[in-house]
């Protein structure tokens, strides 16, 4: 084909669609811009994807996270035992060591729960033979009424008009939905079994932080210093240790509250006694649960025959104890521990607790530490005056 055939053929050739679409429209006075590849941008890119990402993990993760919080709690604040602990067990990496401090661990929390579920289901048989009994012929007045060193005689006076009289006390027992009775006792149930579960989930948990404790440490101190260079690792550093200062003085004043008041336990002659001394301890390290193992046992003590001025001593005695180690000596023992000062650490612990539950013990004191190294280290901090050259 010639060149005058090629410019003849070229001419008679149809446009483009683009060509076409572009004539349609007219002249374009302005080109489609690139995306933006510059380093900021990517930089930028990778943030919202990051924080999109922890989002959705926290959100899918939601129901486990208490579960893992206290795990997280546990591995931090027993670390140095537990590192003495694999030390003498096994050389070198290796699952028996998390195991078996996992299970000790399990045994050490499982313990007192079954003394209460126990010491529950015996006081349950006889809260169910007891309201048979009411509802059938009446409850005459127990001899330990009359020793009760206050109210007695109020108490005396409506027990013989509600539960004396079977009439009185088949109205008074109706009164009781058992409608609802029956539906607490299976939401509980429920709820037993899944905290159990969570329990459960939790030493799991505890088991691979445990396993994997120094290259997990290794990866948050390098995140830490990626993200706030050095003051971040400090910060690390300072909510580890207010972390085992609450839990170290958790457990030192539980202990010392339970052993005070076990002791009041032996001297007013209280039934199982040994028992109501380990609930105690277990207990105080739940807000309000000594002053229900105490109360608990100054009414064994009265209903098995005992003084009512020596149940009325251990209920005294018990409540000064508590009042006594919970506001003055536990924020104290925390604040020392977590070089925090003393209002501070009160209002970690109790606001901490209103805010979060029982997490908020520990989480409470964890903030306002890492509040106070914010402040000083990260705000204030003291820059070192220029030389003159």
């Amino acid at each position: 084909m010639t060149d005058r055939a090629k410019s003849v053929a070229s001419k008679q050739r149809p446009p483009k669609r683009s060509e076409a679409v572009r004539s349609d429209r007219g002249p374009t006075t302005t080109e489609r811009k690139p995306l933006p590849t510059g380093a900021g941008a990517r930089m930028n890119a990778r943030v919202v994807l990051a924080l999109a990402l922890v989002a959705l993990a926290l959100w899918t993760a939601a129901g486990f996270l208490p579960a893992v919080i206290w795990a997280a709690i546990l591995a931090t604040s027993l670390w140095p035992l537990y590192t003495k602990f694999a030390a003498r067990v096994t050389s070198g990496r290796s699952s028996l060591a998390p195991l078996v401090f996992t299970l000790v661990v399990a045994l050490i929390l499982f313990t007192p729960m079954s003394l209460a579920v126990y010491q529950i289901a015996q006081q349950g048989d006889l809260l169910v033979g007891w309201m048979k009994q009411a509802g059938e012929s009446g409850i005459e007045v127990p001899d330990w009424l009359a020793r009760l060193p206050i109210a007695a005689e109020s108490i005396e006076q409506w027990w013989r008009s509600n539960l004396s009289d079977p009439k009185a006390a088949t109205a008074w027992l109706k009164s009781v939905n058992a409608d609802n009775a029956s539906e607490l006792f299976r939401t509980f149930g429920g709820q037993l079994l899944h905290r159990l579960f969570l329990l459960f989930f939790s030493l799991i948990a505890l088991f691979v932080l445990l396993r994997n404790g120094r290259s997990i440490s290794d990866r948050v101190l390098e995140t830490c210093d990626r993200l706030f260079g050095e003051a971040g690792e400090g910060l690390a550093e300072q909510m580890v240790d207010a972390i085992r200062g609450t839990v170290n003085g958790t457990v030192l004043v539980a202990a010392g509250e339970g052993l005070l008041i076990g002791v009041a336990y032996f001297v007013a002659g209280v039934p199982h006694a040994i028992v109501f001394t380990i609930l105690t301890t277990a207990f105080a390290m739940l807000p309000f649960g000594a002053w229900l193992a105490f109360t608990a046992a100054a009414v064994v003590l009265v209903s098995g025959g005992g003084s009512g001025f020596a149940a009325a001593g251990v209920f005294f005695w018990g409540a000064i104890v508590m009042l006594a180690g919970d506001h003055f000596v536990w924020p104290t023992l925390v604040g020392d521990s977590a070089r925090l000062p003393f209002l501070f650490a009160f209002v970690g612990i109790f606001g901490g607790l209103a805010a979060f539950g029982l997490l908020g013990l520990f989480l409470g004191p964890v903030i306002m530490s890492a509040l106070l190294v914010v402040w000083r280290e990260w705000v204030f901090r003291p820059v070192a005056p220029e030389k003159n050259g």
